[in-house]
C-alpha cells in the first residue's frame, strides 16, 4: 500500500524521521531469538535490558520500575520499563505495550505477534518521536511504556486469582496504583495501548470497551492515510492492559488484533513467519499521523 503523499510539504517535512519497518521487525527478531519469555525469566530479563539500552541510545529518560507479586505460581520479580520524552506541559500521554510472553510449558512459545509485534513498533515510535523532537519539546509529555505480566500463568484468562487481584495484567495495575499513590492520575490524559497488531493479514477492529473519541480519532487518521484495511469497521470486546486505566477514568484505547489470529494464539506457531514489516508500518504512521489530532483534543483541559 502506497503512502500518502503531499506535494506541497516543505523541505524539512520532507526530511522528517519517519517509522522504519524493517528496524521495528529487526526488534521483533530479536525477542524471537531470546525465546519464551514468561515474567520472572532470565530471558524476560535480557529482552527487558535490550528494551532499556534501546531506548537510552534515543537520549530517552528511562526508569525500570522492580516489583514482586504474588502469582499461582509462586511470588515473580517483575519490572515495568518506561522511558520518557519531556514536554512543554507535564500533563502525560503513554504509548504501551505488554513484552512478556505467556508461561507455557508444553511447547516454546516464542510470543513474535504476542508480544513481539507491538514491543518492536513501540519502540520504534519511540526513536521517531524522539528524532522529531531534538529540537523542539512536544507539546504533552510522552511516555513509552513496556508493562510486564499481562499474560496469566494459569492456562486461561480468568482460571485464577479473584476479580480485584486477577491472575493476569500484574504491570499495568500495578503502573495504576503507583500513578494514584503519587497522585500523578490526573496527569495521565490518553493511553494507547498495542498488542497483536503484527499479522501479515492485519485488521484491527474498533475495541469497544475503549475511549470512543480516541477511538475515533485513530480510525479516520487510518482512512485518511490508506490504511482502512488495516483498521476495520468492525467492533470487539477485550480484556487487556488498558482496562486498569479505563478504571481509573484515564482515556484509553487498545490496537489489537485477535480475531482472525487466533488459530495460532498461545501456540507454537505464533512465530516470525507471521508477522509483516509493513504490518508493524501500518500501526506505527497511524498512531505517529494520530498523535497531533489527539493533542489538540486534549488541550480542552476539560477532556477527559
Amino acid at each position: 500500500m502506497s503512502p500518502v503523499t503531499n506535494p506541497t510539504a516543505s523541505p524539512a517535512a520532507a526530511n522528517a524521521p519517519v517509522f522504519d519497518a524493517d528496524r521495528a521487525f529487526a526488534h521483533v527478531r530479536r525477542m524471537v531469538e531470546i525465546g519464551p519469555r514468561p515474567a520472572g525469566s532470565k530471558e524476560l530479563a535480557r529482552t527487558r535490558e535490550m528494551i532499556v539500552n534501546e531506548l537510552r541510545s534515543y537520549n530517552l529518560q528511562v526508569s525500570v520500575d522492580e516489583f514482586d507479586t504474588r502469582t499461582p505460581v509462586g511470588k515473580r520479580r517483575m519490572a515495568n520499563v518506561t522511558a520518557e520524552l519531556a514536554g512543554e506541559s507535564s500533563d502525560q500521554i503513554i504509548i504501551a505495550s505488554h513484552y512478556d510472553t505467556k508461561l507455557v510449558k508444553e511447547f516454546r512459545f516464542v510470543g513474535a505477534n504476542d508480544s513481539g509485534s507491538s514491543t518492536g513498533t513501540v519502540m520504534e515510535i519511540a526513536r521517531v518521536l524522539a528524532l522529531s523532537h531534538q529540537n523542539k519539546k512536544p507539546r504533552f509529555t510522552l511516555r513509552f511504556v513496556f508493562f510486564d505480566g499481562e499474560e496469566a500463568f494459569c492456562e486461561n484468562w480468568d482460571d485464577c486469582g479473584t476479580e480485584k487481584e486477577p491472575d493476569n495484567t500484574y504491570g499495568s495495575r500495578r503502573y495504576v496504583a503507583q500513578l494514584i499513590d503519587k497522585g500523578e492520575l490526573k496527569r495521565v490524559r490518553a493511553l494507547i495501548l498495542l498488542d497483536m497488531i503484527g499479522y501479515k493479514n492485519l485488521q484491527i477492529p474498533r475495541e469497544s470497551t475503549g475511549t470512543a473519541w480516541l477511538t475515533d480519532i485513530i480510525w479516520t487518521t487510518a482512512r485518511e492515510t490508506n490504511h482502512a484495511a488495516q483498521f476495520v469497521n468492525e467492533s470487539e470486546s477485550i480484556t487487556d492492559d488498558h482496562i486498569p486505566f479505563l478504571n481509573a477514568g484515564i482515556n484509553a484505547v487498545d490496537l489489537i488484533q485477535f480475531g482472525g489470529y487466533g488459530e495460532y494464539w498461545h501456540t507454537a506457531e505464533d512465530t516470525l513467519d507471521k508477522i509483516s514489516p509493513q504490518s508493524l508500518k501500518a500501526v506505527g504512521d497511524v498512531v505517529l499521523a494520530s498523535l497531533p489530532r489527539i493533542e489538540e483534543r486534549l488541550m480542552n483541559k476539560n477532556t477527559r
